[in-house]
C-alpha cells in the first residue's frame, strides 16, 4: 500500500465516505421513482454519485424517463431526507482515520457536492468530531463554476488549505470524484460504497474496501 508520489494534505468527500448517508438517498429516491413503477439501482446511482444534485437528477429524469421536471424531483425527496439526514452515523474507520490524521498534524479539508443547508443537516451531531478539519467546501459555494467530475471543488479545498494541489490526496467512494481529483492533478484512494462496482473506481491510485484499512503511516504520515 503505497502512493506513487507523497502527500502533504488529504481531502475528504463526505457522502458514502465518512457519513453513511447514501442509503438515505437511495431510500428518498426509491420512494419517488417507484410511484412510476421504476426501480432505482446502482446502475441508475452509480452515475449519480457524487455530482451536483440538479445534475443527478437530471441524470435521473432522463435515465428512467420520469413524467417529472428535475426540479420537482429534487423538491419530492428534500421532504424525505430532511428527516432522515440528522439519523447519519459515520462509515466504518472514517473517525478513526480522519482523528489519527488530525493527531499527527495533517492538514485535512471535506469537499462534497452538498448544498449547505443539507451539509448541515448531516453533519449536526458529528459538529466535534468535524472540528478536525480545517476547511469545509460545499456544492452550493459561490466560487465553483462547475462540480465534480470538474476539478473545481478539489482546487479549491487545497486552496482553503493554502497547498499545492499535486500534493493534496483525495479520498472518494464515487467515479465522478475520482475523475475530479485527477483532474485537479492530485492522487485519489477510493473507497468504494457498499454494493458499488469496485471497477467504476479502478483509475484510483488506491482502492480500498474500507476506511478501516488504512493509518497515517499508509499515507507517508
Amino acid at each position: 500500500m503505497k502512493l506513487p508520489r507523497p502527500v502533504t494534505h488529504v481531502i475528504f468527500d463526505l457522502d458514502g465516505l465518512l457519513l453513511d448517508t447514501e442509503r438515505y438517498y437511495t431510500e428518498a429516491t426509491q420512494q419517488i421513482v417507484g410511484r412510476f413503477g421504476k426501480r432505482f439501482d446502482w446502475s441508475i446511482k452509480s452515475n449519480m454519485m457524487g455530482r451536483p444534485a440538479i445534475e443527478a437528477a437530471r441524470y435521473l429524469v432522463q435515465a428512467l424517463d420520469l413524467p417529472v421536471a428535475p426540479e420537482q424531483y429534487l423538491k419530492q425527496r428534500e421532504t424525505v431526507l430532511k428527516e432522515l439526514m440528522p439519523l447519519a452515523e459515520p462509515m466504518p474507520g472514517a473517525e478513526e482515520i480522519t482523528r489519527a490524521l488530525h493527531d499527527a498534524g495533517v492538514s485535512q479539508a471535506i469537499a462534497t457536492s452538498s448544498e449547505r443547508w443539507m451539509f448541515e443537516l448531516k453533519v449536526q451531531r458529528h459538529r466535534d468530531w468535524l472540528r478536525r478539519f480545517d476547511a469545509v467546501v460545499v456544492g452550493d459555494d459561490s466560487r465553483l463554476w462547475a462540480g465534480k467530475p470538474a476539478p473545481d471543488i478539489f482546487l479549491l479545498a487545497a486552496g482553503e488549505l493554502g497547498a499545492d494541489p499535486a500534493s493534496c490526496l483525495v479520498v472518494e467512494d464515487a467515479p465522478a470524484g475520482v475523475q475530479a481529483a485527477h483532474a485537479a492533478g492530485m492522487q485519489a484512494v477510493a473507497v468504494p460504497y457498499p454494493g458499488m462496482d469496485p471497477e467504476r473506481l479502478a483509475q484510483a491510485e488506491l482502492l480500498l474496501d474500507s476506511l478501516t484499512q488504512i493509518t497515517p503511516a499508509d499515507l507517508g504520515f
